[in-house]
């Protein structure tokens, strides 16, 4: 059996790339208005057509064409529009499925209206349960209703899924017809306090302690050499990591000799300084030493614990948690990739500051492979 998905806002395509590791789903179209983040889509999923436009611009009888398939032909439908483009949704009837002035929302369930695919996988940042009141999550539950989807909507923590990251998205997965779909079942354990106060994720058990211990940042970039701030790394420095050896790093890493992206930010004198007595926050600064910032800035990341949620800006101490647990600089993209799932050999294209970002702003692929497997599950 193979499925036919189309990913909507796909950035670099890290979520869907998700699907593809079931071996089950073909990824058939990305669409993105990032040139970049395209590149770097279509580099990764080598059958897939890459449209690099706005959303809105875009009518689902023209990406139909386009592939030359029917609108009965999608199977999935993965959609991951950003929160601060939406608006309220108007009733599907007043939606007209050409109009340039359709909101995101309002635009992914033309795509759902016109393709009809069995599962829908809409997920976002966790402020969407809150936004304009939650209004607009409440319209968007109501749209799917009336196109005939049964829906499970449920805050899920990446790191319960085998990711080495506390990182919180909210999932609606909507299922064609009467049969309400089933979220994944947790892979890891982790009973971390969630930032979401509507729709989180139950506590897990005492009787899970049976589930794998979740996979923390050592256990992610352990066997990643060690470089100065403004350092570079090219090889991996063993031939075959069995020196450190976890299960992660190994299947991120596979058998690959080449090291790519394992360069450090080169820090001013200043900032080396801070990061030499950074802690847990920046609190933990000598006071003075800094004058203003989150709580979060300027802090040393736990080697074994998950990472806290990345950010576009990981490289930056100043900016968020980001400094490397036992090395005085920040993350590498390498250590950042490995932090949000990709595997080593996964290609991403642009300059430095486009690929940073590109991986903080990445669905883990982790992710979305569990969610494809409970898809597969209920097929």
């Amino acid at each position: 059996m193979r499925l036919n998905v189309a990913d909507l806002f796909c950035g670099t395509g890290g979520f869907s790339h998700g699907f593809t590791q079931t071996d089950q789903f073909d990824v058939l179209v990305g669409i993105d208005n990032k040139p970049a983040a395209i590149a770097t889509f279509t580099a990764n999923h080598h059958q897939a057509v890459g449209i690099c436009q706005d959303m809105c611009t875009v009518a689902p009888q023209e990406v139909a064409q386009r592939l030359g398939i029917g609108a009965r032909d999608l199977d999935v439908i993965i959609a991951g529009p950003p929160c601060q483009g939406f608006s309220s949704i108007r009733p599907y009837r007043s939606i007209n499925e050409h109009d340039t002035r359709n909101s995101l929302g309002e635009q992914v369930i033309a795509y759902v209206a016109f393709f009809r695919p069995r599962f829908v996988v809409f997920e976002n940042v966790v402020g969407l349960l809150h936004h304009q009141g939650a209004r607009v999550l409440d319209d968007l539950q109501g749209a799917f209703t009336s196109l005939g989807y049964s829906i499970a909507l449920q805050t899920l923590n990446a790191v319960n899924y085998g990711l080495p990251q506390k990182r919180e998205r909210v999932i609606l997965l909507a299922r064609l017809g009467a049969t309400v779909p089933r979220m994944p079942e947790p892979t890891h354990l982790y009973s971390g306090r969630s930032m979401a106060r509507r729709y989180a994720l139950q506590t897990l058990p005492i009787f899970s302690a049976d589930l794998a211990p979740a996979v923390t940042v050592v256990d992610a970039i352990g066997d990643l050499p060690d470089i100065p701030a403004g350092g570079t790394a090219t090889v991996y420095g063993d031939s075959d990591g069995a020196a450190y050896g976890h299960d992660y790093a190994r299947s991120r890493r596979k058998a690959l000799t080449d090291l790519t992206l394992h360069s450090a930010t080169k820090h001013t004198p200043r900032m080396l300084e801070i990061i030499k007595h950074a802690g847990a926050n920046r609190w933990a600064l000598p006071e003075g030493l800094t004058t203003s910032g989150f709580s979060s800035c300027y802090s040393r990341l736990d080697a074994d614990e998950p990472s806290t949620t990345l950010t576009v800006n990981f490289v930056h101490p100043a900016s968020n948690r980001c400094i490397h647990p036992t090395q005085d600089r920040a993350l590498t993209p390498r250590e950042g990739a490995r932090l949000q799932g990709f595997d080593d050999d996964f290609i991403f294209c642009g300059s430095r500051t486009q690929i940073v970002k590109q991986i903080g702003e990445a669905v883990p692929p982790l992710l979305g492979a569990s969610i494809a497997q409970s898809i597969l599950d209920q097929w």
